[in-house]
């Protein structure tokens, strides 16, 4: 099939493919005689695999390293679920951060919504700074380091 219909099916731009086809996640397509590219009906599945892979967060370099094509048989199934593993592992790790980060802005929105009578919008803002900063230096001194690092590194503290 022709890279314009291919993109119609997939519903990838066609630079999209001719980029996967140049960085060597899918192959080369064959060329007619006219010079447009022809590609095997299964390229449409392997598109389908990248960007599923790319939603749950690989990046093309794993992604090519988990292909099949890019695999020998007899090392690929045991490299394909390590690399699974290792994304499941990663994506966890960003679970239990964004756990964090929603209760803290479960906090923050609670402090917005229940603040003092009479209070203004500045000095409440300030008196919230004042209570995530003192809660931030209880934290660190309470917490093993690890756990330190990962809060220092969530987005909320940059």
């Amino acid at each position: 099939m022709k890279i314009g219909e291919l993109a119609s099916l997939s519903g990838l731009a066609p630079s999209r493919i001719r980029f996967y086809e140049a960085s060597g996640l899918i192959a080369p397509a064959r060329r007619l005689a006219n010079g447009y590219r022809a590609y095997p009906p299964e390229t449409l599945d392997l598109l389908e695999i990248i960007r599923s892979a790319q939603q749950t967060g690989f990046s093309l370099e794993e992604i090519r390293s988990l292909l099949p094509h890019s695999n020998p048989i007899e090392n690929g199934h045991g490299e394909l679920v390590a690399g699974l593993r290792r994304k499941v592992a990663e994506i966890e790790v960003m679970e239990q951060q964004l756990r964090q980060n929603r209760l803290r802005l479960l906090e923050v929105i609670d402090g917005i919504e229940n603040k003092p009578e009479g209070m203004g919008c500045a000095a409440n803002a300030e008196r919230m700074l004042a209570e995530m900063r003192e809660r931030k230096a209880r934290d660190g001194r309470t917490k093993p380091a690890t756990s330190t690092k990962r809060t220092e590194s969530a987005p909320h503290d940059s």
